[in-house]
């Protein structure tokens, strides 16, 4: 930690690099060095950064109301709300501030859903190895990994985790208790691993069959990472509940639990609330965002670029298989499996000003503005290029 960051909390081990300002894919810093962006402040900058159309936005609203509190009428909720359901399976929508609470308000859905069907007993949630669902003691616990828990105290009580796929050992922990499953559609921090459509179809046919509801969490694949607003309409199916937030803001704190009405009807006064969620300052960003992603041609243009970049990283891998072992993903949302360790990858392409963001099982996660170019993936590839000349190949068994 440098000496600037000293009353800080140390619970970031930051890099060594400050940014003063952002065009579209390009972070300037305080020396002035040029920084192609990647990472898109994980998968947070949708449409890079100082978008005409968000920072207009911004400005109008701030120059009129920037908070009121939940407890009067916010038009900009109702708008946004209406437009998020019109694009997607849902009929209610609750805004927080952060993917965090997106989660925590699905898991109170889900919970309070079934206490109002008499069954207070339904609190159980089963979630998967290798996901991530926020830093809240509920949510890391809904994560269930040992090393973010570790140092809490007890686990939060409800969650119980399984391997995606083991269908078997899945349906031998439904029971009277349980109430929910969820999943990342593609886990963004546990490697940029989709989940099959065909399994996802399967938990959505195993909720029908056990009087489940079905969460998604969608905070890092949706908002058109995928080339679709939203990751589950890959596999054709839908979910009860589903948390979103990162790319719905644009880079302003929002988030948003999505619900059938069916899900939501529980969720009464005084059962759940925010102070600043859903306040006008976040209500003008995020429809901003919604006029840009479901604009014509934009989604198409997200599926062109992220097959072009796709294409671009298999090369990669051909040629430098002593360092890379193969890309996944969809859209603009990839991930590249390393031989090496990803952390020395990441350095050395900061080092030829690209920046890139580790993820579990040792993947370096890609993921742009949505609104790149096709020269924008060459001039990234180019840095990866020169900057796995600085990092030694895994060496060969003898």
């Amino acid at each position: 930690m440098s000496d600037k960051d000293a009353a800080l909390f140390s619970t970031f081990a930051r890099a060594p690099v400050a940014f003063e300002r952002g065009e579209g894919a390009w972070l300037i810093s305080d020396d002035g060095k040029r920084y192609l962006d990647f990472m898109g402040g994980i998968a947070v900058n949708v449409l890079g950064h100082a978008h005409p159309h968000l920072v207009k936005a911004l400005k109008a609203q701030a120059e009129k109301l920037w908070h009121v509190s939940n407890v009067f009428e916010i038009p900009g909720q109702a708008e946004l709300a209406s437009r998020l359901v019109a694009a997607s399976f849902a009929d209610k929508v609750f805004f927080g501030n952060s993917g965090a609470e997106a989660v925590e308000a699905a898991i109170k859905t889900a919970r309070r859903y079934h206490f109002a069907e008499g069954q207070p007993e339904r609190f159980r949630i089963v979630t998967f190895e290798g996901a991530f669902h926020g830093r809240t003691l509920a949510t890391l616990a809904a994560g269930g990994q040992a090393k973010y828990l570790e140092g809490f105290g007890p686990k939060a009580e409800g969650f119980d985790q399984v391997a995606v796929g083991d269908r078997e050992a899945l349906e031998a922990l439904i029971g009277p208790e349980t109430a929910a499953i969820m999943i990342e559609p593609i886990q963004g921090e546990g490697g940029v691993r989709p989940v099959p459509p065909e399994e996802l179809r399967y938990l959505r046919a195993l909720c029908d069959k056990h009087g489940m509801l079905l969460i998604f969490d969608e905070i890092q694949c949706g908002i058109g990472h995928t080339g679709k607003l939203f990751a589950y309409e890959w596999a054709n199916v839908e979910p009860d509940i589903m948390a979103v937030a990162k790319g719905i803001g644009g880079g302003f704190p929002l988030g948003a639990c999505l619900a059938t009405a069916e899900a939501a009807s529980a969720m009464t006064p005084g059962t759940h609330g925010t102070t600043f969620g859903g306040n006008p300052l976040a209500m003008a960003v995020g429809n901003a965002v919604l006029d840009v992603v479901l604009g014509e041609g934009f989604l198409e243009h997200v599926r062109q670029t992220g097959l072009y970049l796709k294409q671009k990283l298999a090369a990669l891998v051909d040629t430098h298989a002593g360092q890379l072992e193969g890309i996944r993903g969809e859209g603009l949302m990839l991930g590249l499996q390393c031989r090496v360790p990803n952390t020395d990858i990441v350095a050395a392409a900061r080092e030829e000003q690209l920046l890139l963001v580790g993820a579990g099982d040792n993947v370096i996660r890609f993921l742009p503005p949505l609104t790149i170019e096709a020269a924008d993936v060459d001039e990234a590839v180019n840095r990866l290029e020169r900057a796995l000349a600085r990092v030694p190949a895994r060496q060969s068994a003898a």
